[in-house]
């Protein structure tokens, strides 16, 4: 991203700060099923762009936090045994077995600024919710 910034480049970016697991986990777990709708959507895709066989109520979203990692990891659960084609090739996936579909990282802010900073980026101007659980940064190329 640094070098498509140029030297007077700037970048707005919005991060998700650290938070409870409870909260992450009934974001990413929603009641509504929309996260679930869109990781599931991820089989989708490749069944139609890569000639896949995905049967998508054989598997099940889940979203669990990792706190040593401070990530959200994305899931799709295998509910029976299975085998799966994706581009010619076959996979077999055992009840329960899983594919991880994402990481959602989350950030302090000094710790998304050193790696802005790592990244060839200075930190500027900051924004965050009232109760700190995103932030806005403004960073330009350093």
């Amino acid at each position: 991203m640094r070098a498509q910034a140029k030297d007077n480049g700037a970048l707005l970016i919005g991060v998700d700060l650290v938070k409870a697991p409870d909260i992450l986990e009934r974001a990413y777990n929603d009641a509504a099923g929309v996260t679930a709708r869109f990781n599931l959507n991820l089989l989708a895709h490749l069944n139609h762009a890569y000639d896949a066989n995905f049967n998508l109520q054989a598997f099940e979203h889940a979203a669990v936090y990792d706190p040593a990692h401070r990530r959200v990891e994305m899931r799709l659960i295998s509910l029976r045994r299975q085998s799966v084609r994706v581009a010619g090739q076959y996979f077999e996936l055992a009840k329960g077995e899983y594919i991880v579909t994402e990481h959602s990282h989350k950030y302090s802010v000094g710790r998304f600024e050193s790696l802005a900073r790592r990244a060839g980026f200075a930190p500027g101007q900051v924004w965050t919710d009232p109760d700190r659980l995103f932030s806005v940064h403004f960073l330009t190329a350093a």
